[in-house]
């Protein structure tokens, strides 16, 4: 019975142990994490990966028969409020009826979507004059 309850799975690695595809030299060991800084991004606590064709994952969607446009920023690692806040603090600076009616929300961490009077195309190049 005490076998059981200490046996290990195969199927797991431990989280500080290398496997066997890696090699001993170029091993880190994982050390856990003291910045809130996305990896590999410029001083923001947010990173909006690539996808697999090298483009940025902003999709638009249109609903409701064309009355309602939404733009989506899929899988944004780190902290997708801070990019929503940063999104309607800068997009939205014109005060018109349009923006007053835009939205900007999180879905599920990872997901930021833009509602309103925003497109795709303006997202994209906010975000590649950020550095993404």
């Amino acid at each position: 019975m005490a076998s059981l309850l200490t046996r290990t799975f195969p199927f797991r690695a431990p989280l500080n142990s290398r496997l066997f595809s890696h090699s001993a030299a170029t091993y880190v060991s994982q050390q856990p994490a003291t910045s809130v800084l996305a990896p590999g991004n410029n001083g923001q606590r947010y990173f909006v990966p690539r996808n697999t064709n090298g483009n940025l994952p902003v999709y638009s969607d249109i609903r409701n028969n064309g009355t309602r446009y939404m733009v989506h920023i899929r899988g944004v690692d780190g902290q997708a409020h801070v990019l929503a806040q940063e999104l309607r603090i800068s997009l939205f600076k014109a005060p018109s009826s349009k923006v007053a009616r835009a939205k900007v929300a999180v879905q599920h961490g990872k997901n930021v979507v833009i509602a309103g009077a925003v497109e795709k195309n303006e997202v994209i190049e906010w975000l590649k004059a950020r550095g993404f």
